[in-house]
């Protein structure tokens, strides 16, 4: 697993400057799962996964897979078969927005889901979309190779150029509050620590 997905995506976002958040609510298929890795993008077209089929040509290990339509809609782009495609070439993760299928089935490959619907309606397989290109989603713009870090409390997006910079940041955050939790428990308040009493109590 790599380090961002380790430090996890509230530590990850927050150390960025509040920058990449995925604000959507999504169905996180493996409770507990968690992951980080460069963005393979997928533009497919409405109602259409032939796009997600042409991926998997692409696919590298360690990529996580994000599927989009050009208007979300909770068509099942992914089922069993192409995450077993995918788990087969190396994918650490999928961020799907649109919806997916097979879920117990997706649970036992074991390979971490982010889906906005769970579904059964399918998609056709028709129309030529677009691969490795920028998109967009959750008000969030994800290039080809930005980082994806994905866990219980959802996802974020580093770009690329970022990723030493933030590392380092999400490090220190750590670090601080380590420190901050251990005066915690010994009774101290983050009311004071944090300077909070005075914007309260001002006279």
């Amino acid at each position: 697993m790599s380090e961002l997905a380790e430090l996890g995506v509230a530590t990850v976002y927050e150390a960025s400057g509040r920058e990449g958040l995925v604000d959507l609510d999504l169905h996180q298929l493996i409770p507990g799962s968690r992951a980080a890795g460069p963005a393979r993008t997928v533009s497919c077209g409405q109602g259409d996964n032939l796009m997600v089929h042409a991926a998997m040509d692409r696919a590298q290990p360690g990529d996580v897979l994000v599927l989009t339509m050009p208007e979300p809609a909770p068509v099942a782009l992914i089922g069993e078969l192409l995450v077993t495609q995918a788990q087969a070439r190396g994918a650490v993760a999928l961020l799907v927005d649109a919806g997916v299928r097979d879920v117990e089935e997706l649970r036992e490959l074991g390979v971490p889901v982010w889906a906005r619907w769970i579904r059964v309606r399918g998609a056709t397989k028709t129309e030529a979309g677009a691969l490795d290109e920028p998109v967009e989603v959750g008000g969030a713009t994800i290039r080809p190779g930005d980082q994806v870090v994905l866990d219980t409390d959802g996802v974020v997006i580093v770009r690329a150029e970022r990723v030493e910079e933030v590392l380092a940041a999400s490090r220190e955050r750590l670090e601080k509050e380590r420190v901050k939790r251990a005066r915690l428990q010994a009774g101290d308040l983050s009311y004071d620590l944090d300077g909070l009493r005075a914007l309260v109590e001002r006279e």
